[in-house]
């Protein structure tokens, strides 16, 4: 069994200092035990300085299959497990997520939309921080729908833009408005790229991702069970995103982007386009299209650990 605890250096890399997760919440320190509730682990049932402590790259997906699917081929690529050993769901007591952790890496569901995502999140860092880990990467591997490029690319996210294509997350705290910055990593995302343009299997492209609150109207979508504008309303709409440099749209990204700049983590979020919405609203391609579509973005992400941390 290889040790994959400390990630590998790249030739004539400085030893970067440890930056410890920033949990900005005074309230914690006077918690005498803090209950994980939707990830089923907590301070006072678990020890999570030996479950989580060397974890240094987190990877998280909207599907629980996904995400099984994704850690099973890192165990293998990296030669942490054997083949035959299957990764147990770490959030077993638990049908809100699954968690699977194969040396430092961990990967996790997230569920779909903002909401489920921000929960997850909230309990991941602590959890983070509970473990006192460092220097961690968190990535987000999704689809998403693209506009002027073509099904199947790539995108790696420079900005999570709101519908008015800003970088920025309206989050309501006590009835108010507060406007968090949703910028993420550019060395990471160039890393990223990187990673893709050596892999030369796919387009992958740096572009600004949209984040919506839901998958139809918010996504300018004709084909939900509500809709109010016309068509050529929607295409207007489209092409002003194209020329505000977004290239995909989803439903998470800014709250990755977001809660990584508040707890000092270094985030990336990277989805597979899987149609073009300047030609259409519904996806259409078969299930085994689909299928390697969504690998696409798993295969990227893994050449980027494995660069990082060895492997075949």
């Amino acid at each position: 069994m290889a040790s994959t605890g400390t990630a590998k250096k790249a030739e004539g890399e400085q030893p970067s200092k440890e930056t410890a997760i920033r949990v900005p919440n005074p309230h914690l320190q006077k918690m005498k035990e803090d209950v994980l509730y939707h990830l089923a682990l907590g301070t006072g049932t678990h020890n999570l300085p030996a479950l989580f402590g060397d974890v240094k790259f987190v990877c998280t997906g909207g599907s629980l299959l996904r995400m099984k699917a994704f850690i099973t081929s890192i165990a293998k690529e990296l030669a942490i497990r054997s083949p035959a050993c299957d990764l147990p769901n770490i959030c077993a007591a638990t049908d809100r997520y699954a968690m699977y952790k194969a040396g430092p890496v961990l990967a996790l569901s997230h569920g779909i939309g903002m909401s489920s995502i921000a929960t997850m999140l909230h309990e991941l860092i602590k959890l983070l921080h509970h473990a006192k880990c460092s220097n961690v990467i968190i990535i987000r591997i999704g689809t998403s729908g693209g506009i002027g490029l073509e099904p199947g690319s790539v995108v790696i996210t420079k900005q999570a833009v709101n519908a008015s294509f800003k970088p920025q997350l309206e989050q309501m705290v006590l009835g108010k408005s507060v406007l968090r910055n949703t910028d993420l990593d550019e060395k990471l995302a160039e890393e990223l790229l990187e990673c893709g343009k050596e892999l030369h299997q796919f387009n992958t492209v740096i572009g600004n991702t949209m984040c919506t609150l839901d998958f139809y109207e918010g996504q300018a979508r004709l084909d939900g069970a509500i809709c109010s504008y016309m068509e050529e309303d929607k295409m207007k709409y489209l092409k002003a995103a194209h020329e505000a440099g977004v290239r995909n749209i989803e439903m998470e990204s800014a709250i990755v982007a977001a809660m990584c700049n508040l707890s000092g983590i270094k985030g990336a979020v990277v989805c597979v386009t899987l149609l073009n919405r300047l030609q259409g609203d519904q996806i259409t391609s078969s299930h085994e299209v689909l299928v390697e579509y969504e690998e696409r973005p798993q295969k990227l992400v893994g050449q980027f650990l494995k660069k990082h941390l060895g492997g075949k």
